[in-house]
């Protein structure tokens, strides 16, 4: 499972013109299940990214994680994580587990998430979705597990 995660004190996502998900301080999570991703990987990158110290604590250090402050998440699914570039200009995503796969494998992302106590929104999987956010830092880290 692939995640591309952001500090944000803003995001929010939009689909046909209506808002359907938005946050103040906390992470915006773009992710992707992979070909052959077991269910045990969303366990372990719920927690992975629950304990992920990106936030200040008072000297100004990155110390802190999203449960330290109580942020929120804006989960969106993007399949075009798994863009193979290694030939020619146009990305191929075979490496991306199939729709119906990776759709549930998101879904189960996002329970493990809640059930860390993380207040989360969504978008839309397989929608197309205008996502708008104010990255924090910048901070922003890719993960693989």
């Amino acid at each position: 499972m692939r995640a591309l995660i952001q500090r944000v004190t803003t995001a929010n996502v939009v689909v046909d013109g209506a808002e359907i998900g938005a946050i103040d301080q906390g992470l915006l999570i773009f992710v992707c299940a992979m070909q052959g991703d077991a269910d045990a990987v969303t366990a372990q990158l719920s927690i992975k990214i629950s304990k992920l110290r990106i936030f200040l604590d008072d000297a100004g250090k990155m110390n802190k994680s999203l449960v330290d402050t109580g942020g929120s998440a804006l989960i969106v699914s993007q399949f075009t994580l798994a863009a193979d570039m290694s030939r020619g200009n146009r990305p191929g995503f075979s490496q991306a587990a199939p729709p119906s796969e990776g759709e549930r494998l998101y879904e189960k992302f996002v329970d493990d998430m809640r059930g860390l106590g993380i207040p989360v929104v969504t978008g839309q999987f397989g929608a197309d979705m205008k996502v708008s956010l104010t990255n924090d830092g910048p901070v922003t880290i890719w993960m693989d597990l």
